[in-house]
């Protein structure tokens, strides 16, 4: 597969990211946008067992199309959740739906799902400045 085709199957799943084999043979990823190291301590909203819970945790990473995070809950791979994320340069904490796309024991990756205009800006204005400080 070409990597105009593997771009265009990242996108039709959704993931934004693209599977492709290292020289080892293992699968890597490429990300849509960069991600930077980034430590605020973020809230997760899910409806699990009838219920609303909550959890918190620390992130770990910031792109402007996702984040990851060390968490105190349990979330499985395409759990819709709510996250609360206080950002560097912002007065309110930034409050978007995301998916779970990956898990590896406590430390999950979450995908945006519905930014406006205003957080997607938001975002890029945050990770421009974290780049500042990688």
């Amino acid at each position: 597969m070409g990597p105009e085709k593997k771009a265009k199957a990242a996108a039709a799943d959704g993931s934004g990211v693209s599977p492709a084999k290292d020289p080892t043979g293992k699968h890597s990823y490429t990300r849509r946008f960069p991600r930077f190291p980034v430590d605020v301590r973020l809230q997760v909203r899910m409806f699990q067992d009838g219920d609303f819970q909550t959890c918190w945790g620390r992130s770990t990473e910031l792109g402007q199309d996702g984040i990851g995070a060390t968490l105190t809950g349990n979330l499985q791979t395409g759990e819709i959740v709510t996250l609360e994320i206080p950002l560097p340069l912002s007065t309110y904490p930034v409050k978007v739906r995301a998916i779970v796309r990956y898990r590896q024991g406590l430390k999950y990756g979450f995908e945006f799902l519905t930014l406006n205009e205003g957080q997607r800006e938001n975002l890029r204005r945050v990770c421009e400045y974290l780049a500042t400080k990688a």
